[in-house]
């Protein structure tokens, strides 16, 4: 009996440090100033996949980060969902825009297959908790898991660039009744990670497709006066300007992509901007 509950309390509370092992704590403090400690930054793989939108990381994907994801992900360490949540949270805001817009978080879905391997689905944890940490800090959020894999994929580990390319292409699509839900807020497309941008980039080239097929309308929630008001944005130096500044507008095809944003709770140390500087 002592040895199940340890078993189970194991998988709620960790026995050591995720990070680095230290004793009897879900994530030490030294750990979670790897994870939180620097400020979110856009990141952009090498080669850059066609499609990708702008992606912001909280951390790089290195020593005590990585080791953080893969025991959540793979050793289904739950109690880390909050802190990587929070870490989520501010590479969201820091390519979210105005503040009045609610934020829709879409994540990145999971092989059906990892899934039931993991026993969880980390990447919508992690968004929900994200979600939550939003709220408490005055943004209005939510979590829509409107895509899914109308095909299977291989496992993306050992895949090249361009391999992995070409195993997602075409393998998302946006649930039915999901272009309605994407029409009430500014949409980012969340993940753990980030190598090579595949994935986003498929993500992305999922929801314009559906966006575009729905004729490409979408309400714009704003300000006070505004809320409700459906308008139709072409590629016009208007879109350009509300796609600087965070707007809620998304055009169809693929003028689409320059209004969806993306963050990751980490990606590697050489796809951050400001280490190429």
């Amino acid at each position: 009996m002592r040895g199940w509950w340890q078993d189970l309390t194991d998988l709620v509370l960790p026995a050591e440090c995720s990070g680095c092992g230290r004793p009897r704590t879900v994530l030490c403090e030294q750990c979670r100033a790897a994870l939180n400690g620097a400020a979110p930054s856009r990141v952009r793989p090498l080669p850059e996949p066609p499609g990708l939108p702008v992606v912001h990381a909280a951390a790089p994907y290195a020593d005590e980060v990585r080791a953080t994801l893969l025991a959540h992900k793979e050793r289904g360490a739950l109690a880390l969902a909050r802190p990587l949540g929070a870490a989520l949270a501010r590479a969201v805001r820091a390519g979210a825009g105005r503040r009045d817009v609610p934020l829709l978080l879409v994540p990145v879905p999971s092989a059906r297959w990892a899934v039931r391997a993991r026993g969880h689905d980390p990447v919508r944890r992690i968004a929900l908790a994200a979600a939550g940490e939003l709220r408490r800090g005055g943004r209005r959020a939510r979590v829509v898991g409107v895509l899914r894999q109308r095909r299977a994929v291989a496992d993306q580990s050992g895949l090249s660039s361009r391999q992995r390319l070409g195993n997602v292409a075409g393998a998302l699509e946006v649930t039915a009744g999901g272009v309605r839900l994407l029409a009430w807020g500014h949409l980012v497309l969340v993940d753990d990670l980030m190598t090579t941008g595949a994935s986003l980039a498929e993500a992305a080239r999922a929801v314009r497709e559906a966006v575009g097929e729905a004729g490409g309308r979408r309400v714009v929630y704003g300000r006070a006066g505004r809320e409700g008001r459906e308008e139709r944005i072409g590629g016009s130096t208007e879109e350009s300007r509300n796609a600087g500044n965070g707007g809620a507008g998304m055009a169809s095809g693929k003028d689409a992509g320059r209004l969806i944003r993306a963050a990751v709770v980490a990606a590697p140390p050489d796809s951050f901007e400001m280490s190429r500087n």
